[in-house]
């Protein structure tokens, strides 16, 4: 599970979540000649969700021959900070280039007990309704993960707006409640005026020339 940073009070848990359960990872490319697989993980707890003998289900085209398939993990190792795994009866490059691109996929847990404070699911925050000064002003719809900080997709009777999910702007966060409270800045959440142009002013509000000295 990752820490949260300066700018980011919560620790996101960052498991994609379906009907069908949480996607982990995705496989990259092949690693050496005995079939390991760099990976692109999609959760913050790998030493939890990538332990020897756990099952992932597969999502890949349906004429893969891994369609409707799974891999069980023999191992997890790190190569220079990359995730490299080893899959049971995964024995050579080719085997692994086979299954290249697989998404893996697991069980849904979100009711598994977290052993960090503000710490959620994605799936734990889609749904909750947005809260401003106590008025419901709209509905997290997706939680977006990017390399500089975390955006909750909010749908509003407008459209869609983008928050970063900071304390500054998302103070409070209450699932059992099913409620996420915002203090946005000015213009988030709706237009702000146009400036008007120098020849809207009223003639006292126009700037002034300075005399030459």
């Amino acid at each position: 599970m990752a820490n949260a940073c300066e700018s980011t009070w919560w620790t996101p848990i960052s498991d994609l979540s379906s009907p069908d359960g949480l996607r982990v990872a995705r496989l990259t490319k092949p690693h050496g000649l005995k079939g390991a697989i760099k990976i692109e993980l999609y959760t913050d707890a790998p030493e939890r969700r990538f332990v020897p003998g756990a099952v992932y289900r597969l999502q890949v085209p349906t004429e893969s021959p891994w369609h409707g398939k799974t891999l069980e993990l023999a191992e997890l190792k790190w190569y220079n900070s990359h995730p490299v795994a080893f899959f049971k009866n995964i024995n050579d490059r080719s085997a692994a280039e086979s299954l290249i691109k697989a998404i893996l996929w697991i069980d849904d847990d979100t009711d598994a007990p977290s052993d960090e404070e503000d710490a959620w699911y994605d799936s734990q925050l889609v749904g909750l309704r947005v809260l401003r000064d106590g008025v419901e002003v709209g509905m997290v719809t997706l939680v977006d993960h990017l390399p500089a900080q975390d955006l909750l997709h909010v749908q509003t009777a407008t459209g869609e707006v983008l928050v970063p999910f900071v304390k500054a702007i998302v103070p409070a966060v209450d699932v059992a409640a099913g409620t996420l409270t915002v203090t946005p800045p000015a213009g988030l959440f709706e237009e702000l005026p146009d400036e008007p142009a120098d020849d809207e002013l009223p003639a006292e509000q126009l700037p002034t020339a300075e005399a030459p000295e």
